[in-house]
């Protein structure tokens, strides 16, 4: 099955490709030469560190590269599920005991991200989502223990 993500997402990723391919896969392979240029490469602490975050690098881009042949990319904003919650939604809840409210986006395993609302399609917040409407209640198992959520606006946006 192809791993679905968002077009934002496919997008933010095909430009850390990018800019690993054109920018900082160059500059490690300028740093490796300079580095070679300074002689015995057994104690060479500079040449080791870069040929290290030549490594990482090239490890990021096949891992980048395989996610995206891989991908499914759904535009959001052509999805018209109305109230209900499915992948890609941006989901508003509001904790029933303390009326806090919290905004998530419904994404890709590939692009969630906690600091920005985005959690993944797999995470346990997100399957206790899917499916639900506009209204509904719902009881998520979180780390500190059961929370009780009212789902308060659900909105599809590119």
């Amino acid at each position: 099955m192809r791993a679905p993500i968002t077009s934002k997402g496919a997008q933010r990723l095909r430009a850390e490709l990018e800019e690993l391919k054109s920018v900082k896969r160059p500059a490690v392979i300028h740093a490796i030469a300079e580095a070679r240029a300074h002689g015995d490469l057994k104690e060479n602490a500079e040449y080791h560190a870069a040929r290290e975050q030549q490594g990482f690098i090239e490890g990021r881009i096949k891992q980048l590269e395989g996610e995206l042949s891989h991908a499914q990319v759904i535009d959001v904003s052509s999805l018209n599920a109305g109230s209900r919650v499915v992948f890609g939604a941006t989901v508003q809840l509001a904790d029933v005991e303390t009326d806090e409210e919290k905004t998530y986006q419904i994404v890709g395993d590939l692009e969630a991200d906690i600091k920005q609302g985005l959690i993944a399609i797999s995470s346990p917040v997100a399957r206790a989502l899917i499916g639900k409407h506009e209204g509904d209640s719902v009881t998520i198992e979180a780390p500190g223990g059961t929370r009780e959520y009212e789902i308060i606006g659900v909105r599809y946006e590119g």
